[in-house]
């Protein structure tokens, strides 16, 4: 079923290899009151999901008029997760894990993930998953770039590292910020509704509610 010229699956992890968003709320609402003795609301976080660690914390402090020190505000936010992580393992979300055997099976299909989060956070919870770093042809995390969702640096160079036009990518998002991103790349997106309404993830070129929906010939016919 191969297209004469490959094409690419592109993961974001995080509500879309799995369902991280919520423990990823919980544990950084336990940092803002460990080290600030502030109280924030897990809702708090919803318009950073996707930009990126860093501006994850920075974003709800700035709503609080909280000064934070970033980097010491991310590490512990992590210890929080994989604290809660240990407690309440992560299953690979709907799917996915049929999604990419399928895509291995298909000599004409490269794989990738594209992730904002940092690679010490987030290595984990894809293997846990499941998933091995060694089925993706090309892993990118927040440390690999300088600018992050909405910016389409990340995908952009996923499609680089490729060797793709971004136009034979798709990439898989569930945040309003990863759609933005994809798109400006020029890649073709599908978004999951795991973590926001499907109004806010109208600017992706299909939209559905769990990636077991789809097959790889229904994806490759959004490239035809």
């Amino acid at each position: 079923m191969s297209d004469v010229t490959p094409w690419a699956l592109v993961f974001d992890v995080d509500g879309v290899i799995a369902d991280t968003e919520a423990l990823n709320a919980e544990a950084t609402v336990l940092m803002f009151r460990q080290l600030y003795g502030v109280t924030v609301q897990p809702e708090d976080f919803r318009p950073f999901v996707g930009t990126g660690d860093e501006r994850y914390c920075e974003g709800v402090a700035e709503q609080y008029g909280v000064r934070i020190d970033t980097q010491a505000a991310v590490d512990r936010r992590a210890k929080n997760f994989f604290a809660l992580l240990r407690s309440d393992p992560l299953a690979a979300a709907p799917g996915v894990l049929e999604l990419v055997a399928a895509a291995r099976a298909d000599d004409g299909v490269r794989l990738a993930i594209a992730t904002s989060g940092q690679k010490a956070k987030q290595f984990p919870v894809i293997e846990g998953t499941g998933l091995r770093l060694e089925w993706f042809d090309v892993v990118i995390t927040g440390d690999d770039v300088t600018r992050k969702k909405p910016d389409p640096q990340i995908y952009s160079l996923a499609a680089d590292r490729l060797g793709l036009p971004p136009g034979r990518c798709i990439v898989f998002e569930d945040a309003p910020v990863g759609v933005e991103a994809a798109r400006a790349a020029g890649a073709c997106c599908v978004a999951v509704t795991s973590t926001v309404e499907v109004g806010a993830l109208s600017g992706a070129d299909l939209i559905v509610n769990s990636l077991a929906e789809l097959t790889l010939a229904g994806l490759q016919a959004l490239l035809a």
